[in-house]
């Protein structure tokens, strides 16, 4: 039922945000640059504003066309290499003849599509060939493509890595940490020969018990019966995947929003004023992280509910419970990739030492090839996005991926 309410009003809104930003842009074309003019520039702020406070549930692009390899720019094209109904393998490939290290960078199935991680692929790509998974909207899986569930997740990371092949990296943002290790851990006992070279765990919740946040009480003061029962919800009849039963993405961006309510709320205010004053720059700025931030996709509700259960709750993972299609998961297999583990101080989704726990649990592995970094200063987002991740933790990264090779 709040998937049917949620779409119902959204189809209300839709047209009226629609109208607005055409308004906004008809009075833009006729705006007077005197000082008498505020009035229709407060206007146009408020419809611009407006217009753009919605919801989609399409991917935006990735639209990232340049990048500079060495002393040259060169051209890139992300183009789709392997595929299954949930997932796509991208690649970005470069116009360049330098041979890079492959790197896998697992984005989080969490409500946000993996163009969330735009800039964290940018810093990549100058000095690695880079791949990304891809995850496809569920509302638009048919239920005939079956379950996707914590064992199909890793599944398609082995499947992703193999396809990369030998001597390759993983990076793993957030959520798909506890499912890249596990991956690994497979692999590394399999003896795959394509267990990768490096892996680097980013913000993730490897064992939440470790310096609690509000994320990780909730999961612990409810049952899963409660969150079957007020977090899932069923398609819509008009979409592909009709009938399949979900986790919403607009419920999971209502969580985020609530986290941080006053500074949704003041960036809003913010952006009323800078379109009305006139400042492209700010106003641009503003537009684009949230054309990004509001674009949402659904998870399938069996991954979901597997994630809250078996990470959140019961901590299977630190615990030397985890199994991957019935069969134990051990990180102390793990002898010759080597683990490097990113914080922010600031994080309020993943606490300082949840990430960290994956260098305890993989115990076989020698002191060189075991590392951590706490990035002060970053939130959650901080750790992969923005100047301190390119200037501060990137060069870490790359540094562990060429020691690696």
């Amino acid at each position: 039922m709040n998937y049917q309410m949620y779409q119902a009003q959204a189809d209300i809104m839709d047209p009226l945000r629609a109208m607005a930003r055409t308004s906004s842009s008809l009075l833009r074309t006729i705006m007077p640059s005197q000082p008498y003019g505020i009035g229709l520039r407060h206007i146009n702020a408020a419809l611009e504003v407006f217009g753009h406070a919605g919801t989609t549930h399409k991917r935006p692009p990735y639209a990232i066309n340049k990048v500079m390899v060495g002393n040259s720019l060169v051209a890139v094209e992300d183009v789709v290499v392997s595929a299954t109904p949930f997932a796509s393998l991208v690649h970005f490939r470069k116009d360049s003849d330098r041979k890079q290290p492959k790197v896998l960078l697992v984005a989080p199935l969490s409500g946000h599509f993996a163009t969330l991680l735009r800039s964290t692929v940018e810093a990549l790509l100058q000095d690695h060939d880079v791949y990304i998974t891809d995850w496809h909207n569920a509302r638009d899986m048919p239920v005939e493509a079956g379950v996707f569930g914590f064992d199909e997740y890793v599944e398609h990371v082995i499947r992703f890595l193999e396809f990369l092949g030998p001597r390759s990296h993983v990076v793993g943002v957030c959520q798909p940490t506890v499912a890249v290790l596990a991956a690994v851990a497979v692999m590394a006992e399999d003896e795959n020969p394509a267990t990768p070279r490096s892996m680097t765990l980013m913000a993730g919740p490897i064992d939440t018990r470790r310096n609690p946040t509000r994320v990780n009480r909730l999961a612990k003061t409810k049952d899963i019966s409660w969150f079957e029962d007020k977090m899932i919800s069923v398609v819509p009849w008009r979409y592909k995947g009709a009938g399949r039963r979900v986790y919403p993405g607009f419920m999971q961006l209502s969580a985020f929003v609530s986290m941080n309510l006053d500074k949704h709320i003041g960036a809003h205010i913010r952006q009323f004023r800078s379109i009305a004053s006139g400042d492209k720059a700010a106003a641009n700025t503003h537009r684009e992280f949230y054309d990004e931030y509001l674009a949402v996709m659904d998870l399938p509700a069996e991954f979901y509910l597997e994630t809250v259960q078996r990470i959140f709750m019961d901590h299977e993972l630190p615990r030397g419970e985890l199994k991957y299609k019935g069969r134990p998961v051990r990180p102390e297999r793990i002898k010759k990739t080597f683990v490097f583990t990113v914080e922010g101080e600031r994080d309020d989704i993943c606490g300082l030492g949840q990430t960290s726990a994956a260098l305890d649990l993989c115990s076989s592995l020698r002191p060189l090839l075991k590392r951590h970094h706490v990035q002060t200063g970053v939130g959650h987002y901080g750790v992969f996005s923005g100047k301190r991740w390119a200037n501060e933790i990137y060069p870490r990264v790359r540094e562990v991926i060429q020691f690696s090779v």
